[in-house]
């Protein structure tokens, strides 16, 4: 469940999906993901798994978190399992397209993109001890701006963090248009920082006049004392949405698919750094979800946003 009911934040219908899935891949079980391929020829089943973390922090950073968990997973599968540092979404992507990344944690917003250019089959997500989940696109300004309210962003500066990110631009995009009739360079000035933690550091600095984060992300940053509490202020809290979506390329061999799987679901937290770092948002365990069902409102977002994927 989540933390927080999927009223719309635009009047919309939620629907299936206005994507079009990259013609390599195949959806024969219409569920939305790629299906294993029918030639058992096309299996992979390589000597070396790797996994790479969604991009919205320091990733040497993350590579220590994960360790122990990797660890866990080279038991479970019998394989070398190595951590690959992406630097920004489209490599991410890139990489799965590629064969080069078996294993991720995407965010998001750059999930339905991975899910239709990449064969990216997500099955899991992180929730806390009573299964729910999720997290909350905040629109933060620095305490002393004077700016109490959104429609005091006219004529200020906004960073997004990248246009896939789902808290940090396309929610925010169709919140502002909808709700506020706010549109980027008519009612405000738009920033890219390409990512949440330059864009809370930005704000915290007074780089920015306001940025639209992931609550998530922000709070980790607190906790650190990365930023201030004191310089902070929101003037915007949103639904909750769906975090990181954590799932596999669609072509591993199935024996593998089931023992990666059961290395998360079987993963103990208790005492490691995975605990340490995702505690901070009150998370504990991993628990099943499914593409079409769970990001339904995400793709919801996207079809406000008038967003369409071009798979290359």
């Amino acid at each position: 469940m989540f933390k927080k009911s999927l009223a719309a934040a635009v009047s919309l219908v939620l629907t299936t999906s206005v994507f079009a899935m990259d013609a390599r891949y195949e959806d024969r079980a219409g569920n939305l993901t790629a299906d294993l391929p029918q030639n058992e020829a096309e299996w992979v089943n390589p000597s070396t798994l790797v996994f790479a973390y969604t991009p919205v922090e320091d990733p040497s950073v993350y590579a220590s978190v994960w360790s122990e968990f990797l660890e866990h997973m080279e038991e479970k599968t019998g394989k070398s399992v190595r951590f690959f540092p992406v630097q920004n979404n489209a490599a991410q992507i890139e990489a799965m397209r590629s064969g080069r990344l078996h294993i991720a944690g995407f965010n998001t917003g750059s999930t339905p993109l991975a899910v239709n250019c990449s064969g990216f089959v997500p099955f899991t997500i992180m929730a806390g001890e009573d299964g729910s989940f999720g997290y909350e696109m905040e629109i933060i300004t620095h305490a002393d701006s004077g700016i109490e309210s959104v429609d005091e962003l006219k004529g200020k500066n906004l960073a997004f963090t990248s246009q896939t990110s789902n808290s940090g631009f396309k929610a925010p995009s169709a919140i502002l248009k909808a709700e506020y009739d706010m549109i980027p360079e008519r009612d405000f000035n738009p920033a890219f920082s390409g990512a949440h933690d330059n864009s809370i550091i930005g704000v915290a600095h007074k780089d920015y006049d306001a940025a639209a984060v992931a609550n998530s992300v922000l709070q980790r940053m607190l906790d650190r004392e990365v930023v201030k509490a004191s310089d902070i202020k929101n003037i915007y809290t949103s639904q909750t949405f769906p975090t990181t979506a954590y799932g596999l390329a669609h072509n591993l061999h199935p024996e593998l698919q089931e023992k990666i799987k059961e290395a998360f679901f079987s993963f103990d937290w208790e005492g490691t750094k995975l605990q340490e770092e995702f505690t901070r948002n009150g998370e504990a365990k991993f628990i099943p979800i499914t593409y079409q069902e769970h990001w339904a409102v995400i793709r919801t977002i996207d079809e406000a946003n008038d967003v369409s994927y071009s798979c290359r």
